[in-house]
């Protein structure tokens, strides 16, 4: 197929089931692309020849637009490349994709991108990660201390240390029970049908989820905040992810009256849905956030405390966006969830979100 010369892919290259893209690594531009290509990254021809790779990098995950354009000028020089990179598509829904880069054998001037889609395969093997995770370390930690507080209330004559021992084991049950909830709600939001989807007013969808936490913690003073009206795309994943934010939020408090605020409106960098759930807690822990965000610190001797920063990043990821977590300047934490954003229901015109 490389015997057609020139800035352009034979019509062949249509028929591939792989995404192939010709780039200027001069420009770090593409100049050309099959279709498999335009349905990966989720832009028409036209538009991917004048997008900079900023446009459809996701800014969020740690490989960056400047990390590609490298990795370009290394396979023009004859160094081939191959790795994995996060596409944020036109419709602001983000795609996993493994990237092989070489030379264009009959055009040295460009260099050929062959991009695979591996988003489900990714997500399963995250989601193995988690579920081993939770076998190795919270139920095996949970077992440990209902057999070990059992044999005191066995072993013992103190009513005292009897009743305090079976406290422990109930509350260890209740976290186990908890711990099976979170995972079922991941495997729910990973394996719902996406026809299922309603689109909501952002603001809208927030306020239902946050009514049920105020009733469930009255003491807790919680704000919903509109910046911009923007549309998003729901199913039972988003109640999930966000009830488990606020929740968290609130029982990780360390005064009498929790307060936690809910903004609502668009990410001002990518123009994506933004939801930010901000607090004035304790920082959240280094250790949470990398076995959250990166699975090399996922160590037998470093785990987070437990799955609900998961079920937060998987029911959003299910939805097609992801999440980031920020240390506030002064004190607290900013869990941020990133979504496609939706033309409102009564918007009749289309959305914007790129």
């Amino acid at each position: 197929m490389d015997s057609q010369r020139g800035s352009k892919l034979s019509p062949a290259y249509d028929a591939l089931h792989t995404g192939i893209a010709l780039y200027d690594p001069t420009e770090g531009s593409i100049v050309d692309a099959n279709d498999r290509a335009v349905s990966v990254l989720g832009y028409d021809r036209a538009a991917l020849r004048s997008l900079d790779i900023d446009r459809y990098t996701a800014n969020t995950y740690h490989f960056s637009a400047s990390d590609f354009r490298e990795r370009l000028h290394a396979a023009s020089a004859g160094d081939a490349q191959a790795f994995t990179w996060r596409v944020k598509r036109a419709d602001g829904a983000l795609v996993w994709v493994r990237v092989h880069l070489s030379p264009r054998t009959d055009d040295g001037r460009l260099v050929r991108a062959e991009i695979r889609d591996i988003t489900d395969h990714c997500d399963a093997k995250h989601r193995e990660e988690l579920f081993w995770r939770v076998l190795r370390h919270d139920i095996r930690n949970k077992s440990a201390i209902v057999a070990g507080y059992a044999e005191e209330i066995v072993d013992g004559d103190d009513p005292e240390q009897m009743r305090a021992a079976a406290s422990t084991i109930a509350d260890a049950a209740m976290e186990l029970g908890n711990v099976a909830t979170s995972v079922r709600q991941i495997q729910q939001a990973v394996t719902a049908d996406p026809g299922d989807r309603e689109v909501r007013d952002a603001a809208t969808a927030v306020s239902d989820v946050v009514a049920e936490c105020r009733a469930d913690y009255p003491d807790a003073e919680l704000t919903v905040t509109e910046r911009e009206a923007v549309g998003i795309s729901t199913d039972r994943a988003f109640p999930y992810a966000l009830r488990h934010a606020v929740e968290n939020a609130i029982v990780h408090n360390d005064t009498q009256t929790p307060s936690v605020e809910i903004r609502v409106g668009r990410s001002p960098n990518t123009g994506r849905a933004e939801i930010g759930v901000l607090d004035r807690n304790p920082p959240i822990d280094d250790a949470e956030l990398d076995v959250l965000f990166r699975p090399a610190a996922r160590t037998s001797t470093r785990h987070g405390s437990g799955v609900g920063l998961f079920v937060m990043r998987w029911c959003v990821e299910s939805l097609g966006g992801e999440i980031g977590v920020e240390h506030r300047t002064q004190r607290g934490n900013v869990v941020r969830f990133y979504l496609p954003p939706k033309p409102g229901p009564d918007d009749p015109g289309p959305g914007s979100g790129t």
